[in-house]
């Protein structure tokens, strides 16, 4: 106790006395005794001075039992107690200890006659292992180890309506607080008072926290921490780009530029991290899509075609962030994650059975070290896995192996302490060549979340500097090697607090700061856990968050695709990098939790993927009509896409190929955005529709694209020619007919002259006599003098040739031919 805690004039007996019976009292409220909660508080006399009532004297008293809570305890949860700095976080001999906070009313009456004042639990002792500070933060209401409140330094409170929160601030000399040796003490704050629940003084709320106390260092090894800082990110980039020369990115959103902004979630890593002396653990996806940033960028939500992307926001704030992180890492480790950072869980549990899967894994880490050494001009460390939360079992190991790594970052959850009474070294080896660096699953847990509000803020400082001090103080003499790895999404108020505390541990003198590469040095600990535990052991809630084998075999389909694409493209690079770090984003540790955003990006990437190949593909085709034997069928394919397509083959094939047959397949070769038509003979041995697909392969014979099915109808042979014969043998017929009447006009005209000519002459011999026959003669002759007789004429004979041979019709179609694409061989 420290000395305004005592009575006036008390000596050191009874101060042990009063400790004593503060345990005695609590002890009986655990089982269930009532007693005064006035004995719990301390009374002024009219003199004003203190007068602390022992708590030993609370069974004594006469009070009803029926006016005491009847559940001991529940009342001390009234209030909820929100402390929001302490300072300073690691007290010296001579400072003041000053605890702000906050106290609000959570219960149903309001709260009068109150006032907040300090505990000093474990009766002023230092808390023994971590084990007792993870029971300490877990604690709920009053509890007998809580101790008495320190008198002399309290604050009263106004009343308290339900629902109002009031401010405090508490100051005690650390030399009232009479701590003894080196060590972690338990520090409480309480708000004691009355309500219309309870008419009487009892404590109604408390909160504890811890206080580091180390005034003498000298004779201790110190803790060394490495401290991994994540750089982690979710995808922003799937594998559409536009078609000019430059592939101009297409994000799926704008929101990475808000967090590389000045207070964004990214900046503020950068800016914090810089003056820390940590490890930075990155991915290098989120470097290549900040570098895409920089150089410019588009933006089409989900659901939006590439042609309606608007231009990005966030070139400029990318420059800036990436110059910053360039220069902070030149003096500082890194470590690349593979590419994407790929959940090895995921693929340990349910990717590792699709065939490929394994395969990306080392692409991932070669894709790694190329981007981070390109963009930061680093060369980053490669062999460190990271799997999510450190959770492992033997398979994730193995895993981890394929990707490369002979270092896997383990959870202290997964590899505890063995049969150790202390906290072991950080590196095990785990077999295999590999090496287990173990994280202290507490002191990354601790700044779990969002650490704005004050209160969470405080506790985590507090927390984090209990726990490393006691690390030291279980094996003072023994230097030990911790590493720490929060979470890969730090909070900006998370990565502060921390900060704060990581200052405050090395301002204490029990902490020393080193690198992860020092950290892998330190000598493992021979009884400290190195077994791997089986796949059972691994955490089931974590397991519900993993990426199922279904979501494995939908990625397996897309590179299957991506596959057959590259097959025929004479420019892959401009498809090939895209889709292959789209292919890793599918796979990252960032979907934990998000199974429909997961399923969304992978739909989204296999869709655009499907929607190139479609570019390619052959043209829709009417009906054909053939009219003979043999004849020439055109087909066309058509390239939507900005390059040329190569290395594939047009087969046309016969629905019926003992009626119809057709040539042998043609090499296709088509320019970008143009269309080309291809020509096939084909020969008939029967007449009738046939069907007939037209199909795109690959080199290799596998089919690409859609099938396309027209019909071909054949018209009979024997009918065409018996057509063509009989049509001829009327034209022949005709054309005597014509001859024969022509040649019988001709010999009548010839009659008729001669006969003209003899009886000319007979006239003028005979005279005037037969002037009566002549002038007859005459008469005859006028009624033919055009020599336009129907049986002499040419006139309509002339008419009736023009129309009387018809040119055939060859049309090789039906109703609507179409002469660019058929053409027929008689």
């Amino acid at each position: 106790m420290g000395k305004a805690a005592r009575h006036f004039g008390t000596t050191p007996a009874r101060v042990r006395l009063l400790r004593a019976g503060a345990l005695l009292a609590g002890g009986l409220l655990l089982a269930g005794t009532a007693y005064p909660a006035q004995a719990a508080a301390p009374r002024r006399n009219a003199a004003g001075t203190a007068a602390a009532k022992s708590p030993a004297a609370a069974p004594l008293r006469t009070a009803s039992p029926a006016k005491a809570p009847s559940q001991p305890g529940t009342g001390s949860e009234t209030a909820a107690i929100s402390l929001t700095s302490i300072t300073p976080t690691v007290p010296g001999d001579h400072d003041t200890v000053t605890v702000s906070g906050t106290v609000t009313n959570n219960g149903r009456s309001t709260i009068t006659g109150a006032h907040v004042g300090l505990r000093l639990g474990q009766g002023g002792q230092a808390l023994g292992s971590r084990s007792d500070l993870s029971a300490t933060a877990g604690r709920k209401g009053l509890q007998a180890s809580d101790g008495s409140e320190i008198t002399g330094h309290t604050q009263r409170m106004a009343a308290m309506a339900p629902g109002i929160s009031r401010p405090f601030t508490l100051k005690v000399p650390v030399e009232d607080l009479n701590l003894g040796g080196n060590g972690v003490y338990q520090l409480g704050v309480s708000l004691y008072g009355q309500d219309r629940a309870a008419p009487y003084g009892h404590v109604l709320g408390i909160e504890r926290t811890f206080l580091p106390w180390y005034p003498d260092p000298a004779d201790t090894q110190h803790t060394r921490v490495a401290l991994a800082w994540p750089l982690v990110d979710r995808p922003h980039l799937d594998a559409r780009t536009d078609s000019d020369p430059q592939q101009t990115p297409v994000f799926r959103d704008d929101r990475l530029a808000a967090e590389l902004a000045p207070g964004g979630r990214l900046e503020q890593m950068v800016s914090i991290g810089k003056n820390l002396p940590v490890t930075w653990v990155i991915d290098p996806d989120l470097l290549a899509t900040v570098d895409a940033m920089a150089k410019g960028y588009k933006v089409a939500d989900d659901g939006e075609t590439i042609d309606k992307a608007r231009p990005g926001s966030g070139s400029q704030v990318a420059k800036r962030w990436l110059n910053e992180l360039k220069t902070t890492v030149k003096s500082q480790k890194v470590v690349a994650l593979p590419f994407a950072d790929p959940d090895l869980a995921s693929i340990a549990h349910h990717g590792r059975f699709v065939p490929g899967t394994l395969g990306h894994l080392k692409s991932a880490t070669d894709l790694a070290a190329e981007t981070t050494d390109t963009i930061l001009g680093v060369r980053p460390r490669t062999d460190v896995a990271w799997p999510f939360e450190g959770a492992v079992d033997r398979s994730i190991v193995s895993v981890a192996r394929t990707a490369g790594a002979d270092k896997v970052v383990v959870g202290s959850s997964a590899l505890g302490a063995g049969g150790l009474n202390r906290t072991p070294n950080s590196p095990r080896p785990i077999g295999g060549g590999t090496t287990a660096l173990v994280s202290d699953s507490t002191l990354s847990n601790t700044f779990n979340g969002d650490m704005a509000m004050a209160g969470k803020s405080t506790q985590a400082v507090q927390r984090f500097l209990a726990e490393t001090l006691m690390i030291t103080m279980e094996a003072p003499n023994t230097e030990r090697s911790v590493l720490v790895t929060p979470p890969r999404g730090l909070a900006p108020s998370a990565a502060q607090s921390l900060s704060t505390a990581l200052s405050a541990a090395q301002d204490g003198k029990w902490m020393t700061p080193v690198s992860l590469e020092t950290l892998e040095k330190a000598s493992p600990d021979r009884e400290a856990q190195h077994a791997v535990p089986g796949s059972s052991r691994y955490p089931a809630q974590l397991r519900k968050g993993e990426l199922g084998t279904n979501a494995f075999r939908e990625i397996q389909n897309t590179q299957a695709s991506l596959k057959t694409l590259l097959s025929i493209l004479s420019q892959q690079r401009r498809v090939i990098t895209p889709f292959n770090t789209a292919v890793l984003r599918s796979m990252s540790n960032s979907w934990r939790g998000d199974a429909s955003g997961a399923g969304t990006y992978r739909s989204s990437v296999a869709g655009y993927l499907k929607g190139l190949q479609g570019a390619v593909h052959v043209m829709d085709k009417s009906d054909v009509t053939l009219s003979g034997s043999s004849g020439t069928v055109q087909v066309t394919v058509e390239n939507n896409l900005a390059q040329e397509v190569r290395n594939l083959h047009l087969e046309l094939t016969s629905g019926q190929r003992q009626r119809f047959q057709v040539g042998d397949p043609q090499v296709v070769s088509v320019a970008g955005a143009h269309r080309k038509s291809f020509k096939f003979h084909t020969s008939a041995k029967a007449n009738g529709p046939v069907p007939v697909v037209a199909q795109l392969y690959t080199e290799n014979g596998e089919p690409y694209g859609k099938p396309m099915t027209f019909e071909v109808n054949v018209k009979s042979v024997t009918e065409i020619v018996l057509v063509v014969i009989a049509f001829g043998l009327l034209l022949l017929v005709l054309a005597g007919a014509r001859m024969y009447r022509q040649r019988k006009r001709s010999a009548l005209a010839q009659e008729t002259s001669e006969t003209s000519e003899a009886l000319e002459t007979s006239e003028a011999e005979d005279g005037a006599e037969r002037e009566d026959d002549a002038e007859a003669d005459d008469g005859a002759g006028e009624e033919d003098p055009s020599g336009d007789d129907p049986h002499t004429g040419t006139k309509s004979a002339g008419q009736e040739a023009v129309g009387a041979d018809p040119k055939p019709d060859t049309c090789a179609e039906g109703s609507e031919p179409d002469v660019s694409d058929e053409k027929v061989d008689r």
